[in-house]
């Protein structure tokens, strides 16, 4: 099967996007346009990423002593990419951008995501160079992020420290001024970093000419000492090779050093690593004066780093929701194929037994029905939650001032939900996939089990799943009296009153669940420590990510008035197997948020 014509259905007949040629940004782009730059990102997946995503599952990345080898499938894919100009897409045309809506952007990305997740595209650098377009001095715009948006150098994000992990306040690589002068230098106050990072994407290899490392660490006080918590992380760019203002390589090696690729468990044709920031393996020369270690320099004002980190971040999340999400529907596409074309038994009820009679397909099977149906609900809802979030942040950034503010508050609320509910329920359905394929999914011979093994990452990286469901239910419901969530409320009303005629139960269930979402809110922080508010915060994650699946659906499914279409027909039936499997599961859910059940919190580490 197809993405294309499920990527045009979101696109064009439900969010509309042509909508947005209107807008002075845009109005150079039209419906050609738009289907030329996901014809070529089409056939560029085709061709350079999904013949190779097994192989690349298989010849992991290794180090030779001196450099990581990568397969050459995983450097033509990459030459591919950014010669689309996909790094660049949504950039002006002043630094060679398409001037593309973000929201087209995002659904060509997923035929990349789909062919091959583990090859990957260009989250990371695309994601590294629009944090320095808004943070960064004009100088860091055009030496970094212009060569990172024409594919000269790629990017990094570097967070987490081996003895951190996700606890940031805890981070213990340092930065401190590189001698007299160090604020003099024209790329930004020159600092020397020491410390390691664990857990980086793409940390090292040989596709790029150069790797710009965005790196969070704390600049010692008077006193030597670091500054304890998040307010003393700032941000410096930290280059694999050293390059002058121009952006030419100065032949002199950065010293920031490979320590070790993590083996994985899947996204094995992506390197991750552990890196050593100073160590002496690659010394830089200083002034008079200056400090030992790798050369970094400040982006935006000391102890602002993780304010300025979180643009990427954020950016991040969403592609790794978006990643999820096309590992869940290319399983849900390879068990479709399999069910469609493996025989095995008899249709239940009368004669069902008799052997004699002809094997059916088990898509005839109504078990096999529900995995497949089970599956569309979660991938195809999940996509139609991320274009919908990427429309977003287009009128954030081209909408009129209030349109624009309404867009950030419900970018706010829902990026935890495009985050974590592909990452959990885009997994059940690759594990469903494995399930249609019987034994053979549990082996090689077929697809699934690697999607699998790929998607069971997308709940720990770029912010786990408890954290995200802290941010929402401690932070994103809250902020600014609860007017992101009442926009969302708002949103969704709405459109439970659009589909009332055509889809009353549904509406009805809709406005429900939202009422139960509201009133666990309320309870959960009713009078309560924020440890006894937040003890739960996953199951609220959950029933809050329902809730919006549903309303997506819903949307969805009212769009389709007069389409009688085998994959309008689809859609309905996505839409009812949501409202009536998938939501109710929202009740056992929030009564432990809203009871602020204490069964895990209170349990003394004994009684494990």
């Amino acid at each position: 099967m197809s993405l294309r014509p499920t990527v045009d259905f979101l696109l064009h007949d439900w969010l509309k996007v042509e909508s947005l040629q209107s807008r002075e940004r845009f109005a150079d782009h039209s419906r050609e346009t738009f289907d030329a730059v996901l014809d070529t990102c089409e056939r560029i997946a085709r061709e350079k990423y999904a013949p190779f995503n097994r192989l690349v599952d298989t010849q992991e990345p290794h180090f030779d002593g001196e450099k990581v080898i990568l397969p050459q499938a995983t450097h033509d894919a990459y030459k591919a990419y950014a010669e689309s100009g996909m790094l660049s897409a949504a950039q002006d045309y002043e630094i060679g951008g398409m001037q593309l809506p973000y929201t087209v952007e995002a659904a060509a990305n997923a035929f990349f995501a789909m062919a091959s997740v583990s090859i990957g595209s260009g989250m990371l650098t695309s994601g590294n160079a629009n944090l320095l377009m808004v943070h960064g001095t004009d100088l860091q715009k055009q030496v970094f992020a212009a060569n990172e948006f024409n594919g000269r150098f790629s990017g990094t994000m570097c967070l987490s420290e081996p003895q951190a992990g996700s606890s940031l306040s805890d981070v213990t690589t340092r930065a401190t001024p590189d001698g007299e002068g160090f604020e003099a230098d024209p790329l930004g106050p020159r600092y020397r970093l020491k410390g390691n990072k664990m857990w980086i994407s793409s940390g090292e290899h040989e596709l790029s000419e150069n790797i710009i490392h965005l790196v969070l660490a704390k600049i010692p006080g008077a006193d030597g000492q670091l500054v304890p918590g998040v307010k003393g992380i700032s941000l410096f760019i930290v280059p694999k090779k050293l390059l002058d203002t121009q952006g030419q390589l100065t032949g002199e090696r950065n010293d920031v050093a490979l320590a070790g690729l993590n083996h994985k468990c899947g996204w094995r044709g992506t390197t991750n690593t552990l890196l050593n920031f100073g160590e002496g393996k690659y010394p830089v020369r200083g002034g008079s004066g200056a400090a030992s270690g790798a050369v970094g320099y400040l982006v935006g004002k000391p102890g602002e780093g993780l304010r300025c980190m979180f643009h990427m971040m954020n950016e991040a999340r969403i592609g790794v929701g978006m990643a999820a999400t096309m590992l869940g529907m290319a399983g849900y596409y390879a068990s479709l194929d399999y069910a469609k074309n493996r025989p095995q038994g008899r249709p239940s009820g009368a004669g069902g037994k008799d052997a004699s009679r002809p094997q059916v397909r088990i898509i005839e099977h109504a078990d096999i029905k529900r995995m497949l149906l089970a599956q569309k609900a979660y991938s195809e809802g999940a996509l139609a939650l991320a274009l919908y979030c990427a429309r977003l942040v287009d009128e954030l950034h081209t909408g009129a001032p209030e349109d624009a503010d309404e867009a950030r508050l419900l970018l706010e609320v829902l990026t935890p939900i495009v985050k974590s509910f592909p990452s959990e329920w885009c997994l059940e359905a690759n594990s469903l996939a494995i399930q249609i394929h019987g034994g053979y999914g549990y082996t090689r011979d077929f697809p699934v089990e690697q999607y699998w093994r790929d998607n069971r990452l997308n709940m720990i990286h770029e912010g786990t799943h408890g954290i995200q469901a802290m941010d929402l239910l401690g932070r994103k419901v809250l902020m600014e009296n609860g007017r992101g969530l009442q926009l969302l409320a708002e949103r969704m009303l709405a459109t439970a009153a659009r589909a009332e005629g055509s889809w009353g139960p549904e509406a009805a269930a809709l406005g429900a669940a939202l009422k139960q979402v509201g009133q666990a809110t309320q309870q959960a922080w009713d009078g309560a420590e924020p440890a006894q508010a937040l003890a739960n915060a996953v199951p609220y994650l959950q029933a809050f990510g329902h809730t919006v699946i549903a309303w997506i659906w819903l949307d969805v499914a009212s769009s389709l008035e007069g389409n009688e279409t085998p994959a309008a027909q689809g859609r309905r039936a996505a839409c009812r197997y949501f409202f009536r499997y998938e939501l109710p599961k929202i009740g056992a859910w929030l009564n432990v948020v809203s009871s602020r059940d204490p069964t895990c919190a209170d349990l003394p580490e004994e009684a494990f």
